[in-house]
């Protein structure tokens, strides 16, 4: 029990006098850039057909390292409080989102082992590796803290986007209206004056789709203007979420007394 207790440790995030778990956080991190570096690489042709023997091999290689993770990840996982029953515990926590990434992290590499599938599907499949970069928010306190920051301000986020999407809707409804009868062929419907909409709101202006008459110039300067406003929201929501996540780091390591604001740990 001893050693189940010790290898949920060292794969969890420990405390920094913990220089084996340091270790392995540092050593899974490089582990999955390197993977991700490789999925990358593969798609150069000239790279490949060279070496293509050199990233089957370091596949192989991080398979077998990621098998093992989970496998001791799921045999470990109830140590912790959360997933203390051996059943439902561990169901709980396969089910979990990290848990999950891990799955499909993997899973490229066996489905084809498993069952016979199409050589196009499997070249599609293969690009789930790059769900190995999402497993380093286990392994790093900023994209922690980044998660964290996601989860305080998920209702802003989401009355954001729903803002945004009734902007989208009313955008491309009036260019729709205004620009159908000169360009029916690129402002043929709403969906597709959705395609501008997204360009405007987001002041990319890709140049293939733009209103000729002067009502739908006045209207796409209006629309870019109000675009600006709108998607500069989300960055402000992520700064002071930043903010407040810092805050509450601040504090808890200072200790900070609720109550009348000083340092528990400062001598009277």
């Amino acid at each position: 029990m001893r050693k189940k207790r010790r290898i949920f440790e060292i794969l969890e995030i420990a405390g920094e006098d913990d220089r084996t778990s340091r270790i392995f956080d540092i050593f899974l991190m490089g582990l999955i850039a390197f993977n991700v570096l490789a999925v990358v690489l593969e798609t150069v042709e000239s790279l490949f057909t060279t070496y293509g023997h050199v990233f089957e091999a370091f596949e192989f290689i991080s398979i077998i390292v990621f098998s093992v993770e989970y496998v001791l990840r799921l045999w470990t996982c109830t140590e912790s409080q959360t997933f203390k029953n051996p059943v439902t515990g561990r169901i709980r926590f396969a089910l979990s989102p990290m848990a999950l990434i891990d799955i499909l992290a993997i899973l490229p590499f066996y489905l084809p082992v498993m069952l016979p599938l199409d050589p196009r599907f499997i070249r599609a499949l293969r690009l789930f590796r790059l769900f190995r970069l999402f497993k380093m928010g286990r392994y790093s306190e900023s994209l922690q803290t980044l998660g964290n920051v996601m989860k305080a301000k998920k209702e802003e986020f989401v009355v954001t986007i729903f803002v945004l999407f009734i902007l989208l809707v009313v955008a491309s409804s009036l260019i729709y209206f205004v620009e159908h009868d000169a360009q029916p062929e690129l402002f043929s419907s709403i969906p597709a004056a959705m395609w501008w909409g997204v360009a405007t709101l987001t002041t990319v202006g890709y140049g293939d789709v733009y209103p000729i008459t002067p009502l739908g110039k006045f209207l796409g300067a209006v629309i870019a203007l109000l675009g600006i406003g709108m998607f500069a929201l989300p960055a402000g929501i992520l700064a002071s979420g930043f903010a407040e996540e810092l805050q509450k780091k601040g504090r808890k390591e200072k200790k900070i007394c609720p109550h009348c604001g000083k340092d528990i740990d400062e001598p009277s």
